[in-house]
């Protein structure tokens, strides 16, 4: 259930993360470098592998999974009122797609046995 509930965090968090960038004037024009899809990947990654090995089980690393997904669906989609609180366009869709992409390898990886001692 925890990890469950840190997955909803990152992916509630992330949804406004994932639109953060920084505008650089160069001499030869603007240049955008979105810096907050990375930084929740990261994020993602990390929680993934820490749930899986936390309970020793790719079901921890699923947990955090669908938490994240649960809550990147539900804020991407229009509120009563016509709010949405995920960005639309190019950015949002590559925040989406290698999230996802990310997660399902990460949640996929088998957690290592532990060598135990033969007596």
């Amino acid at each position: 259930m925890l990890l469950l509930l840190v997955g909803v965090v990152i992916g509630m968090v992330g949804a406004f993360v994932q639109a953060q960038r920084w505008t650089l004037e160069l001499p030869w024009g603007v240049t955008v470098v979105p810096w907050g899809p990375p930084l929740v990947w990261v994020a993602l990654g990390a929680a993934i592998r820490g749930g899986a090995w936390l309970v020793l089980s790719r079901w921890g690393a699923w947990a955090v999974v669908v938490g994240w997904l649960g809550a990147t669906v539900l804020v991407s989609s229009r509120a009563a009122s016509g709010d949405i609180a995920f960005s639309e366009g190019g950015q949002a869709m590559a925040y989406l797609v290698v999230g996802t992409l990310l997660a399902a390898v990460a949640a996929s990886v088998p957690v290592p046995r532990r060598n135990l001692p033969v007596s």
